[in-house]
């Protein structure tokens, strides 16, 4: 934290989480367990301008402290309680072209800092004309913890939908566009058909809902529009027949089709989307930002039109990288179907960097995995011989 530098631009955001501060490691504002309570922070960061910088990408710091000249850093972090988080809002509405608020909410395998600079990248790189607020959920940053965050979404609903009831009620809030990715769509879903069901309908400052390749079961989604009802802002679906990460999703849980993944032209499913009035953006026949194909969206004039620059959705995985858990995961039998969902998480997560942290947790992963796999096959063939 320090002093903006020479060079390089600021974002100034507020923060809603429902992560804890309990037991993180020095320097770190929250962790990835769950809190009881809902905690806020004001946060700086700068942006490098200069040096080619890519639009749509996060610099991540390569050491503490980061060389602001070539990466995000952060400039300060403020902890604060609602009335004073109130007041920081207010006082940023204020000077916030026609009181717009951007509501970002974030996928999995997402720690802290990763969801601020995300968000801060997109706030600078789309040049939103909206005041820019993070709600994040307590994902523990790890590539085999897609069962934990998942919950964690499921943990954190209440509480979005609690900030998204304060934005709404508030008469200094002109509109709302909401914006999540992958995994921070259910939880988003699931806070929106609770207001719906709560109030009779989202709130009218609502203007805009973006689902950006959604890691939700598209049977589940069609029973939660069912329920939010038709007083309900657009929605827009951005979505890719070969998104790799949904590819995988599928299988993990079973087969369900995920909406990110679906063929808008497929009938009756076209029909069905028609009746409800939600728009499709088909970006299968674009090329993809990152090697899973889970970031089209980022390239897409409508998305930036809507929110006024290009979004961006993740750093790219290395062919390398993905190439390994796809290899994994055509394991299907047995113990090694557990080795196969193992490496299948591992590949869905398309925002994160695989950095020194996920590969060590990937490793022992796979290790106790197959470890299990050769005792199973030990005793296989154990019962073999004594037959």
């Amino acid at each position: 934290m320090g002093v903006q530098a020479e060079g390089t631009a600021r974002v100034d955001l507020l923060v809603a989480t429902t992560r804890s501060d309990v037991g993180i490691e020095p320097g770190v504002v929250f962790g990835g367990e769950r809190s009881a309570t809902m905690s806020f922070a004001d946060i700086a960061v700068s942006i490098p301008i200069a040096g080619g910088r890519a639009s749509g990408e996060v610099q991540w710091p390569a050491k503490m402290p980061p060389d602001p000249t070539r990466e995000f850093a952060t400039i300060s972090v403020k902890r604060i309680q609602q009335a004073e988080a109130m007041s920081y809002f207010h006082g940023r509405l204020a000077k916030t072209r026609h009181r717009n608020v951007l509501l970002f909410v974030h996928g999995y395998n997402t720690r802290f800092e990763e969801a601020v600079y995300r968000l801060a990248q997109i706030a600078h790189d789309t040049k939103a004309p909206a005041l820019p607020i993070l709600f994040t959920w307590p994902s523990r940053g790890s590539l085999m913890g897609y069962t934990y965050d998942r919950e964690s979404s499921n943990y954190s609903r209440d509480a979005l939908e609690s900030v998204i009831q304060t934005l709404a009620k508030d008469p200094h809030v002109g509109e709302v566009t909401v914006l999540a990715h992958s995994m921070g769509n259910w939880v988003t879903l699931e806070a929106l058909r609770q207001m719906a069901i709560r109030n009779g309908r989202i709130s009218p400052k609502v203007k805009s809902v973006m689902l950006a390749a959604p890691d939700v079961d598209i049977d589940v989604f069609r029973r939660q529009i069912e329920m939010i009802g038709d007083k309900r802002p657009p929605f827009t679906l951005f979505v890719s027949q070969d998104d790799k990460a949904l590819a995988v999703s599928r299988r993990v849980w079973g087969g369900a089709v995920r909406l990110g993944a679906i063929d808008p032209k497929q009938e009756p499913l076209r029909s069905q989307l028609e009746r409800s009035n939600i728009r499709v953006v088909d970006l299968s026949d674009q090329t993809g930002v990152d090697s899973m194909n889970h970031g089209k969206f980022a390239n897409s004039p409508l998305v930036a039109r809507m929110i006024g620059g290009q979004l961006a959705a993740g750093q790219t995985l290395s062919d390398s990288q993905s190439g390994f858990g796809e290899k994994l995961g055509m394991v299907a039998t047995g113990t090694a179907a557990a080795v196969g969902r193992a490496a299948s998480i591992a590949i869905s997560a398309p925002v994160s960097l695989v950095d020194g942290r996920t590969r060590e947790a990937l490793r022992d992963q796979i290790d106790d995995l197959g470890e299990q796999l050769n005792n199973t096959l030990s005793s296989a063939s154990a019962v073999s011989a004594s037959r």
